[in-house]
């Protein structure tokens, strides 16, 4: 058969490959001369590459006499300075900015308003204004259905105060939300809330 045809060159690649297969000498001499093969790629390869120089060993910050620049800084990794554990800053409670609790009472009435028949969507608009962009994304899933309340009782009231974030309790027919508001670009919005 031709070897330009399907089953010629299939039958040619048989050959080929079975070959070494015919008697177990011819598959010894095979495995041998494979694995000399990889071992003298291996070797030029490593003889083509460049020596790697030795690192001279010198005090950081010390010039070399010849040519007066900095030497090369050391490969080796370098253990880091200790660093002290981080503290929130807290302040206390009569610091907390009278913007911050008034977005927190008008968030807190716009998420307990929500009278039968009002969609998700609705809900959620009336939240916007006082919500960060990444916390409203998180209030597309509530079903205004689900919260229990239905208007605020109380005046919020700080617990925690920090530089950048107050968290404010507010107290509702049905619980106390616990609202979490942030000093942003856009000024203070709400991004979290829990049950108190």
């Amino acid at each position: 058969m031709p070897i330009r045809s399907p089953r010629g060159r299939a039958a040619a690649y048989r050959a080929v490959w079975g070959w070494p297969l015919r008697t177990p000498l011819r598959l010894a001499v095979t495995v041998v001369v494979v694995l000399g093969l990889a071992v003298l790629v291996s070797l030029a390869v490593g003889a083509l590459r460049p020596p790697a120089q030795a690192p001279v060993v010198t005090k950081p910050g010390a010039t070399t006499a010849t040519t007066g620049a900095r030497a090369p800084a050391s490969p080796t990794p370098t253990a880091l300075p200790p660093v002290a554990a981080l503290t929130p800053t807290t302040l206390p409670l009569s610091a907390a900015p009278a913007e911050a609790l008034q977005v927190a009472q008008n968030w807190a009435t716009a998420w307990a308003t929500h009278p039968a028949g009002t969609t998700n969507q609705q809900w959620v608009n009336s939240l916007v204004p006082y919500t960060t962009p990444e916390y409203v994304g998180t209030l597309t899933g509530v079903d205004p259905a689900n919260i229990p309340a239905t208007r605020v009782t109380g005046s919020a009231t700080a617990t925690q105060v920090s530089p950048a974030s107050v968290v404010v309790d507010v107290p509702t027919d049905a619980l106390t939300l616990q609202v979490t508001v942030v000093d942003t670009e856009a000024g203070w919005r709400v991004s979290g809330y829990d049950r108190a």
